[in-house]
C-alpha cells in the first residue's frame, strides 16, 4: 500500500493505493505524522483501494483518532470496488437500508465505532462470494471431464466414417453444437447413439448434416 499526500491551501489530501491490510495502520500513522503542523482538514481519498481487510476498521480509527486530537475534520471519499461494499453493508446495518447509487462519503467517525462485526462479516462474505464463484468452476471442470468419453467415441467414429483427423473431428462437433444449439456433449452423445440405431434428434441431425458436408468440402479444396 501507498499514501501519496498533498497539502493546499492548509488541506490534506491522502491518495491511498494498493490493498489495506496488515502494516496499513502505521503507514497511515506515519503520513499524518508528516504533514505540516499548519493542516486544518485531511481527506482520505480511497479511489485507488483495491481490497481492504479488517484490517481497514483500524485505519479509519487511526484517521479519526489524529482528528479528534489535533481537532480537525476528516473525511473519507470515493470508496469503490470491494471496500466500498465494504462500508456499505456496515451502512445498511446501521440504517436498516442503502442507495447503492449514491457514493459513500462520510466522515470516517461514521464508519468507525461500533462497526467491528459488521466489517469483520462483509470481508468474510465477500470472500464467500469468491469461494463460490470458484466451487462453480470446479463443478464446470468437473462436468466438462465428465463430458470427454463420450465426445472422445464420437470423434472416433466420425473419424472412421469420414476418414477425417482428431481435430476435423472436433470442428465437425463443434459447429453442429453451435447450428443446433445444444451443447457438444448432447451431439457428441446422438452421434455414439446413432451407431446402436438410436434415432437423431431433428435439429441435431439437420446440423450434423450442414457440419459434415462443409468439412467435406473443405477437405476436398486441400486435397
Amino acid at each position: 500500500m501507498v499514501i501519496d499526500a498533498e497539502v493546499c491551501e492548509n488541506q490534506a489530501v491522502l491518495c491511498v493505493r494498493g490493498e489495506i491490510v496488515y502494516g496499513a495502520v502505521e503507514a497511515l500513522g506515519g503520513a499524518l505524522d508528516r504533514l505540516p503542523a499548519a493542516t486544518d482538514s485531511i481527506v482520505l481519498d480511497m479511489a485507488d483501494v483495491t481490497f481492504m481487510d479488517s484490517v481497514g476498521l483500524r485505519f479509519l480509527q487511526e484517521l479519526d483518532d489524529f482528528g479528534c486530537r489535533h481537532a480537525i475534520p476528516v473525511r473519507v471519499i470515493n470508496w469503490r470496488g470491494q471496500p466500498r461494499r465494504v462500508m456499505e453493508f456496515a451502512q445498511q446495518d446501521r440504517t436498516g437500508a442503502t442507495d447503492r447509487d449514491e457514493p459513500v462519503d462520510e466522515p470516517a467517525a461514521a464508519f468507525t465505532a461500533g462497526n467491528g462485526a459488521t466489517v469483520f462479516s462483509a470481508v468474510a462474505l465477500e470472500r464467500a462470494e469468491a469461494v463460490d464463484r470458484l466451487s462453480e468452476q470446479v463443478q464446470q471442470l468437473q462436468q466438462a471431464l465428465a463430458s470427454h468419453p463420450v465426445i472422445d467415441q464420437a470423434r472416433g467414429i466420425l473419424m472412421a466414417a469420414e476418414a477425417c483427423t482428431a481435430d476435423q473431428a472436433w470442428d465437425i462437433l463443434r459447429e453442429a453444437s453451435q447450428h443446433a444449439n445444444v451443447k457438444l456433449r448432447q451431439v457428441a452423445a446422438t452421434v455414439v447413439s446413432s451407431i446402436e440405431g438410436v434415432a437423431m434428434d431433428e435439429p441435431v441431425r439437420d446440423a450434423l448434416k450442414s457440419a459434415l458436408a462443409r468439412s467435406r468440402a473443405a477437405r476436398v479444396r486441400k486435397a
